[in-house]
């Protein structure tokens, strides 16, 4: 029957999703025919679907999705991403292919304070793609390092998928998973960086020229009021001023005034980016939904509590066990989008994870890792098009430059995984969490 069951919800769920289905009506299509075939009577079956709807989206915290996408639009547009890019810069001018490692660290940066991938990839890829084809660069090497480091943006707090991940697994402490996303993303950054900087030096890409004219005090002055959006949203937060929710009006506010005064923001461009927002808030709480009806189906048929058995009767060591579900979310990785992969995955994997020792901050860590790496691999890698798009160059072109990156994020991957420290040891400081080991 489970098997069944399961056969009949992600084998319909895959069928739609290449058939072009969009995601959001596959998940809620193949929840109901599934549902439908396993016996539930088709009248009590839509008022359940209903109901699960509603309560899925009735959550406070969901609020702050929308404003924490808004707050990334308004750094994108608002001309605070310029500011970073010159600051990353001037910290790595000296490093042979020191364009390339500008990308990786502004990248960092922005994701520190716009929260998505996405915007990341296509603000630096905008900006850093011309720089870069000026001093001979490769643009396909330039492209997979901006894809490649992007993913560090949803690690690095504030960060909204770690805060779908909290809302879906039940309130896991929001301050714990920023704290924890700092090394995180750190280290996948610093494993892109290095084998970017080793590429650039084979390929002899030179140290900066030094071509900024302004000097490095103006630099660090203009770029400061940026980096301070990530310490008025942390301290709020730490500080218990604020919530994650009220912390994204907070950004909000703060970004906007920032870009009114470096006079980049007219009616245009804030009614652009409230419409960018409301679209992609809109997809992202539709998803939302239909994944509360899948939730629902998947636990009435028992699905969670099969793949649970089916992992701990092949190993019941734990290494073992994370490894199955490390290969099995990067495989996943590169066919969902990771909004609807947080909410299928959640409550299929955590219970195995807290069967093995693994925290729920761990677990969620290691969960968005899996799937920001999954977002720069074919075939629907959103920072991969993206990417791709920004820098106008082909897939095929820049797939030699991403698999020995990919393989080095990988390396990065397992060292979160198997060593708990890395992710946990800043929230343990902060008494966010009771251990930083198993």
């Amino acid at each position: 029957m489970v098997v069944q069951s399961v056969l009949m919800l992600f084998g319909s769920f895959f069928i739609m999703l290449f058939a072009g289905v969009p995601i959001s009506a596959g998940i809620g299509i193949a929840s109901i025919f599934t549902a439908l075939v396993s016996g539930m009577p088709a009248d009590i079956f839509a008022l359940i679907a209903a109901q699960r709807c509603f309560s899925g989206l009735d959550s406070f915290s969901l609020l702050a999705l929308p404003f924490f996408s808004l707050g990334g639009n308004i750094m994108n547009k608002g001309g605070i991403a310029k500011r970073l890019v010159r600051l990353a810069r001037l910290l790595v001018g000296g490093i042979p292919g020191y364009l390339a490692a500008t990308n990786v660290l502004a990248n960092m940066f922005f994701g520190a304070v716009s929260g998505s991938s996405v915007a990341a990839a296509s603000a630096m890829g905008s900006i850093m793609s011309p720089l870069e084809a000026e001093e001979g660069y490769d643009p396909n090497y330039s492209a997979a390092v901006n894809i490649c480091s992007a993913p560090t943006g949803i690690l690095i707090p504030p960060s909204g998928p770690l805060i779908l991940y909290s809302i879906t697994a039940g309130g896991v402490s929001v301050a714990a998973l920023f704290m924890g996303g700092y090394l995180t993303g750190i280290l996948i950054g610093l494993a892109v960086a290095l084998l970017a900087i080793y590429m650039a030096m084979r390929a002899g890409y030179k140290v900066s020229a030094g071509k900024e004219e302004d000097p490095a005090w103006k630099i660090w002055l203009d770029a400061i009021p940026s980096l301070l959006a990530v310490i008025i949203v942390m301290g709020g937060i730490l500080g218990g001023i604020f919530t994650a929710t009220e912390a994204g009006v907070v950004m909000c506010l703060y970004c906007g005034v920032l870009s009114i005064i470096y006079r980049e923001m007219n009616l245009k461009t804030l009614y652009e980016m409230l419409t960018d927002t409301m679209k992609s808030s809109a997809t992202i709480l539709f998803l939302i939904a239909s994944s509360s009806i899948m939730s629902y189906v998947m636990s009435y048929t028992g699905i969670p509590a099969a793949i649970s058995s089916g992992l701990m009767s092949i190993s019941s060591n734990r290494y073992v066990i994370l490894l199955i579900m490390n290969v099995f979310l990067l495989v996943m990785g590169m066919f969902l989008d990771l909004t609807p992969a947080v909410l299928i995955f959640t409550p299929i994997f955590l219970p195995i994870a807290r069967s093995v020792g693994m925290s729920d901050v761990h677990f969620g860590l290691m969960l968005i890792a899996n799937l920001g790496i999954g977002s720069v691999t074919p075939p629907v890698g959103s920072c991969l098009f993206v990417g791709c798009g920004v820098a106008h160059v082909k897939i095929e072109g820049v797939t030699k430059y991403i698999v020995p990156i990919f393989g080095a994020m990988v390396i990065a991957l397992f060292l979160i995984t198997f060593i708990p420290a890395i992710p946990l040891i800043v929230p343990y400081l902060f008494d966010l969490v009771p251990s930083f080991w198993w």
